[in-house]
């Protein structure tokens, strides 16, 4: 069993820490702070990580880089996928135009966590806002892939509760999708169009029937084809085995919020991982919303991927 070893890295403490994407060329790790109305990049090289804001946008729900331009980000504000210009150092990016809006009808609604797949596809999906009552209410969130080349968004999933962690094994061809109102992942096929068929369920989280102490949140997978799931309210990212459901690791963080978790470093054998400080039920001190980084798993993780908006 692998002997690993968690460390704060420096870092604003997130009020609601978000969507880790490691840039391989940048050899950064972009992630972001959902109400705390912030992007953030964490240089491997300085140890040091930058943050800024965009003026109008105090909620920011995701952000990923676009394919080609190193100054250009997707970044999720509201019900859009927003385009916007940052160098990555600067305190202040500047928005570029609306790429894309769903649910135009529901706002109560926002996006919530989104990924990139192999083939630049953007895949992301929506909740109710949490300040309008309990998560598991009502379920009024849509899972959606963006056809850039249609310029639309393609319905995958309906009747959400919260569309959260998302990820694909090495080939492309599995889909591994959290809605943390279900508590479990489930696993998809991918069509070569990038839709989905042959739901199954890999691991569900309920303890005798019954919900656990936290919801499923974050996710990313190892070259190995296992899942590290963030637990929102659990301390800890889940190793599972995506093959039997089996948890083969149970990474313990010094603080409640877990939120998600990406690979990245020059090898790809660094675990990242965001939390939250937001106050849902009880305080949440630090550190509470920093960033970690988790090393001596003895795995590697599989490349991110920029967006692809031609």
């Amino acid at each position: 069993m692998a002997s690993y070893k968690v460390e704060q890295l420096p870092s604003p403490l997130s009020v609601l820490g978000e969507g880790p994407h490691w840039d391989v060329e940048r050899q950064s790790l972009y992630y972001n702070d959902i109400y705390g109305g912030s992007i953030h990049r964490y240089d491997y090289a300085e140890n040091k990580t930058y943050n800024a804001t965009i003026d109008g946008f105090p909620v920011i729900s995701f952000i990923a880089p676009v394919k080609g331009n190193d100054r250009q980000f997707i970044i999720g504000t509201d019900r859009k996928v927003t385009l916007i210009d940052w160098d990555g150092s600067s305190e202040t990016a500047t928005f570029v135009r609306t790429v894309g809006e769903v649910e135009q009808d529901l706002e109560d609604n926002r996006f919530n966590d989104a990924k990139i797949d192999s083939k630049g596809r953007f895949y992301g999906g929506t909740m109710r806002l949490e300040a309008k009552g309990d998560i598991f209410e009502k379920r009024l969130g849509t899972f959606y892939r963006y056809d850039a080349d249609a310029g639309e968004f393609v319905t995958l999933k309906k009747n959400i509760g919260v569309s959260n962690g998302l990820c694909w094994n090495a080939a492309g061809d599995r889909l591994y999708y959290i809605d943390s109102c279900d508590l479990d992942v489930k696993e998809y096929h991918v069509d070569e169009n990038g839709d989905l068929s042959n739901e199954r369920v890999v691991i569900d989280f309920r303890i005798d029937g019954e919900r656990p102490p936290f919801v499923p949140d974050g996710m990313t997978i190892d070259a190995e084809g296992s899942l590290y799931v963030a637990t929102f309210g659990g301390s800890t990212v889940y190793k599972v085995n995506s093959v039997t459901g089996k948890v083969e690791l149970e990474i313990k963080l010094p603080c409640e919020q877990v939120t998600s978790a990406a690979f990245g470093g020059p090898n790809l054998d660094i675990l990242y991982v965001t939390t939250a400080a937001k106050e849902f039920k009880t305080p949440q001190p630090a550190p509470a919303g920093a960033l970690f980084k988790v090393t001596g798993l003895g795995v590697k993780g599989t490349p991110m991927y920029p967006v692809d908006l031609s």
